[in-house]
């Protein structure tokens, strides 16, 4: 018996289309994408300019050079192959930061490209909307359908490198010219106005991905450098109560809409009813948590900045613990930032406390959760840390229960650009009316503690922006960020029993908290409230020295 076996048609996965492929040059195709995306893709940087006054003569000299300069890039980074998976990712890529720039004014420096790099998939989840979706349809991905209608030219190896070397030396000169023309002008604008350089699309976010991404590694927890290896607590008479503070890193509060602050609104009837002490000039190491939170728990603070230096030391939980602190990191954020990695973090979550939770977040009021039985459960010297997830934007309005609405009417979409001021300021502000509940909340469980001597210590990370100039949001580069983003709120409370055991006078802590802080205050502060020795401490640091009998600090 014979069987026939007929042989099966070979598949072909190439795609159909409907209608004749344009076949150009690759680097037509590279010179038509860099001119979408100099014309289509940079709205923000040409108004800049025009706002700065730039003549027909300096926007002309712009154009050439923005355009050659991305298609010297390209060139120069998508070989063969390559090329158009390369230029749609870029494309789609585009999309996302343009919907971004235009909306919230963000600008993509390296910081901030190390916060989209961080962000978790709750923070993800928060920032996707209808509108962001659409504008990236029309403006990312129809151009990179188009571009893979397209079709490249096949030529050899050999015509091919000539063709690009040619091309890649002709945007070099044309660069050249455009930039040499109209030097003085270029340059000045660009000294003058230091947004510029971000807005440049999508250049920002190429250069500023490829300098996060070759920056060197972070040291792991064991390697870190040691900071304060003498660290010890004093000698203490025997009837010293152990001590313990509470300290509440609030997330994107800014000190002009701070009750306490003398704000038009009270943001802050809680606390107005409680003896604390409200520090109303307190400026941040950064704009964002990327940055705040390694700066504000480190000895170099952002006087001595240097990213690296500082994830690289140990920070002040370090120091603390190896003194004899027991440190807890509760977090209902997106981490410590590597701050508590020497010492653990307890992340809070649905599976805690569920009726505080909603897809994937949860009110702050679960960092309570069993704060009590935690302190009195503890023996010694206590440091709590409470990351809070506080005003984190732009969905203000899921940050407090419904009964924290007391401003309307609010903004109820991500999309900020859909709501007037007025909804977004609402919004934004009772997001803080909620935060004050939440601090009175935590002065009730250490007022109703008795193991120990108890103070709580609330500081923001950094502010926000809320339209003003333009911005919305935060993580603009610190040498040009507005008050808003830098200005935050901070206040005290301390047990008289505290305050008698340390010396310290409340008085005249309160005569003194307009002068000038900053995060830079809180690492020796901490040391001096535990009574920590060590020659890391810094007396003119700490917000408790000058109104402290019988100092410490001459230790």
């Amino acid at each position: 018996m014979s069987v026939y076996l007929q042989k099966r048609p070979k598949l072909s996965w190439a795609i159909r289309w409907p209608v004749s492929r344009l076949e150009i040059s690759s680097e037509a195709l590279i010179a038509a994408v860099s001119l979408y995306f100099v014309v289509a893709c940079n709205s923000v940087f040409w108004h800049s300019l025009s706002r700065n006054g730039a003549s027909p003569g300096l926007m002309a000299s712009f154009f050439v050079a923005v355009f050659s300069l991305h298609a010297l890039l390209l060139a120069l980074l998508s070989p063969g192959r390559l090329l158009k998976p390369l230029l749609g990712t870029l494309l789609v890529v585009t999309g996302f930061a343009t919907f971004y720039m235009t909306r919230y004014a963000v600008l993509f420096d390296v910081e901030m490209i190390n916060n989209v790099l961080q962000t978790d998939a709750a923070e993800s989840r928060e920032l996707l909307s209808i509108g962001m979706l659409l504008h990236v349809a029309v403006f990312g991905v129809a151009p990179a359908a188009a571009l893979f209608w397209v079709r490249v030219k096949p030529r050899t190896f050999k015509s091919g490198f000539a063709s690009r070397a040619i091309f890649v030396a002709t945007m070099g000169v044309l660069a050249g010219l455009a930039i040499a023309i109209s030097s003085q002008g270029i340059f000045a604008m660009m000294r003058s106005d230091k947004a510029l350089r971000y807005q440049i699309t999508p250049g920002n976010y190429i250069v500023s991905f490829v300098r996060a991404v070759t920056a060197s590694p972070d040291l792991p927890p064991s390697a870190r450098l040691p900071v304060a290896a003498d660290a010890r607590i004093a000698a203490q008479s025997a009837d010293r109560k152990p001590r313990v503070l509470v300290m509440v890193v609030g997330e994107t509060v800014r000190a002009e809409n701070w009750g306490l602050n003398g704000y038009s609104r009270q943001t802050t009837p809680k606390l107005a009813e409680r003896e604390v002490i409200n520090f109303s000039q307190v400026q941040s190491c950064g704009t964002s948590t990327e940055v705040s939170l390694p700066c504000m728990f480190s000895v170099f603070g952002r006087d001595n900045y240097d990213k690296q230096k500082i994830r690289n030391h140990e920070s002040l939980l370090d120091v603390v613990a190896r003194a004899g602190v027991k440190v807890q990191w509760r977090d209902n954020q997106s981490g410590c930032k590597g701050v508590c990695d020497g010492v653990g973090i307890e992340r809070m979550s649905d599976s805690i406390a569920p009726e505080l939770c909603t897809a994937g977040r949860c009110l702050d009021d679960i960092l309570l959760t069993d704060l009590q039985s935690r302190i009195d459960s503890s023996t010694g010297d206590v440091l709590v840390v409470l990351h809070q997830l506080g005003n984190h934007g732009p969905n203000y309005f899921e940050r407090y229960p419904a009964e924290y609405e007391v401003f309307k009417p609010t903004c109820r979409t991500p999309e900020l650009s859909q709501c007037t001021s007025e909804q977004i300021v609402n919004a934004y502000d009772n997001a803080i009316v909620y935060t004050d509940a939440f601090l009175s909340r935590t002065l009730d469980v250490l007022k109703a503690q008795t193991t120990h001597d108890a103070a709580m210590l609330y500081v923001s990370d950094h502010g926000e922006s809320l339209g003003e100039y333009g911005l919305y949001l935060h993580g603009a580069p610190y040498a040009i960020a507005p008050q808003q983003q830098l200005h935050v709120p901070m206040a005290l409370w301390m047990s008289s029993e505290l305050a008698s055991d340390s010396g310290i006078d409340l008085h005249c802590m309160r005569e003194r908290s307009n002068e000038p802080r900053s995060h830079d205050n809180l690492f020796h502060s901490v040391l001096g409230l535990f009574e920590i020795q060590t020659q890391a401490y810094q007396r003119n640091r700490d917000v408790f020295a000058e109104c402290r009998s019988g100092s410490i600090a001459s230790r």
